[in-house]
């Protein structure tokens, strides 16, 4: 049997993984918008803005690693 016959799965290591993405970038979107708000004074518009982006960023990112698993 070849590996191209193997279908792809998602393991316990590719899920945590996306969820440690997922964590990543909702923190970093916090943080950044946070430090921006600190420095402009203008909380929290920055923080709001910051914690949309990291969602979006991870929603992203997860579902262009999963697309791949779906075209498997």
């Amino acid at each position: 049997m070849s590996d191209d016959d193997e279908q792809q799965t998602m393991g316990p290591r590719d899920l945590i993984g996306l969820g440690g993405l997922m964590v990543g970038f909702l923190v970093f979107g916090l943080v950044v918008g946070w430090l921006v708000d600190d420095a402009l004074g203008s909380t929290p518009v920055c923080t709001l803005v910051g914690l949309a982006c990291g969602i979006s960023g991870g929603a992203v990112i997860t579902w262009l690693r999963i697309r791949e698993f779906l075209h498997s």
